[in-house]
């Protein structure tokens, strides 16, 4: 799937001699699959772990190594391979490699290409724990980190010595998480604070028991994911999920209603759009038990009280102080979508509603995929047919980027 941020960029992937150097080519092939242009340049300790045709192979770019340094064009290959790149990535960066670009040597052309970089630079180490804990590496990456590199890891774990510990290079998921975010910061968003909810909440019974809802989490964290690509300052005010944070967002764990009504209302003041996409309990017990409640082989009468509408109180801030200048509600219904879909918008007084029809098995709860209707206070209606979740929060951004420019 096409990424937007990723699309039509062009990143540059330097490869060091480590056996990570394969998780390198998963990186390549995972922005080729974003739609990136990738060029890789490799070490020859690198060409040791992997072949340039594995990289050849994955990308629509072109693979360097330091034999290109006696070419045509050696005595500006490395100059033009800085100067095309909206961004350098080093995975994985041996402490070798490290230590030559933190005191300026030249002797590689990736070193080279380093020195001469003005785009943006992330570096990704690998090597052994002892290797990384060493007091000239940790020097080293000091320096980058002052000079403006991005330095991401390592994770700690078992390494190809058969110890374990600080030294893993991050996984290539992770990795492009952090290039997405480099590459966003200047984007339509930038300097707006969005806030999102995601996740379904859970009132407590008894210590084991609870109320709650089959909600995943995807749909909210992808709209996190696609406002911070967009530049945006993200807020994630999260019910109990599984799902990673994504990169550059403030994550905000909650669990109950209670907990998110709090926390909504606290992050509300500073936002300028608001995305509704948790599914809010609208019960909880009137009363819990610290103690788990038995089973006796007879029925249980469950006394359920409503809890807080958080739109409406959102609606009666909004008319006091005008935050979040735009409010996006989520309604999943069973029945009578567009109907049900256009009474929650004028009752919350909401910017815009997304209508999503739980019946259907392919898309909504517990899916990848999802197949919505955006509509818009101002009447605006545009039907999305059944795609995935990260497209659906990307044609969400759309609109609302253009609700806080005032084009909705």
């Amino acid at each position: 799937m096409k990424i937007s941020v990723l699309n039509n960029r062009h990143v540059l992937i330097g490869v060091t001699g480590s056996i990570a150097a394969y998780k390198a080519a998963d990186l390549a092939s995972k922005l080729a699959q974003a739609g990136t242009q990738v060029d890789v340049i490799m070490t020859d300790a690198a060409r040791q772990f992997i072949a340039p045709l594995t990289f050849q192979s994955l990308i629509s770019g072109s693979v360097f190594t330091d034999s290109d340094l006696w070419g045509r064009k050696a005595h500006i290959l490395h100059v033009d391979l800085a100067h095309h790149a909206e961004l350098l990535v080093i995975a994985p960066a041996t402490a070798n490699t490290i230590a030559h670009i933190a005191n300026g040597l030249a002797d590689s052309l990736l070193s080279m290409t380093a020195l001469a970089a003005r785009c943006p630079v992330i570096i990704a180490p690998a090597m052994d724990a002892g290797m990384f804990e060493n007091p000239a590496t940790q020097a080293n990456l000091r320096t980058l980190e002052q000079r403006g590199i991005i330095v991401i890891g390592p994770a700690e774990g078992r390494l190809a010595s058969g110890l374990s510990g600080a030294g893993r290079m991050m996984e290539p998921k992770q990795i492009l998480s952090h290039i997405r975010r480099v590459l966003g910061e200047a984007g339509a968003l930038a300097g707006c604070n969005v806030v999102v909810t995601a996740g379904g909440t859970q009132e407590t019974i008894d210590p084991v028991r609870m109320i709650t809802n089959r909600s995943s989490g995807k749909q909210g964290f992808a709209l996190a994911q696609a406002a911070l690509d967009r530049g945006a300052t993200v807020t994630l005010i999260a019910a109990p999920t599984g799902l990673p944070t994504p990169v550059g967002a403030r994550r905000i764990d909650v669990r109950t209603a209670a907990e998110m009504t709090k926390a909504v209302l606290s992050a509300r003041e500073k936002a300028d759009a608001l995305l509704m996409a948790a599914a809010v309990a609208d019960f909880t017990p009137a009363k819990s038990t610290d103690q788990k409640i038995r089973k006796s082989g007879e029925g249980m009468h469950l006394e359920l009280l409503p809890t807080q509408d958080i739109l409406s109180l959102v609606a009666e801030g909004r008319q006091k102080d005008g935050w979040p200048k735009v409010v996006v509600g989520f309604a999943a219904e069973s029945q009578d979508l567009i109907e049900n879909a256009k009474k929650k918008l004028k009752k919350k007084h909401l910017s815009m509603i997304v209508a999503n029809d739980i019946t259907a098995t392919d898309a909504g709860f517990e899916v990848d995929s999802n197949r919505v209707t955006l509509i818009q206070a101002s009447g605006n209606v545009q039907a999305l047919p059944l795609i995935p979740k990260m497209a659906v929060a990307e044609a969400v951004l759309d609109q609302v980027e253009n609700l806080l420019k005032g084009k909705g």
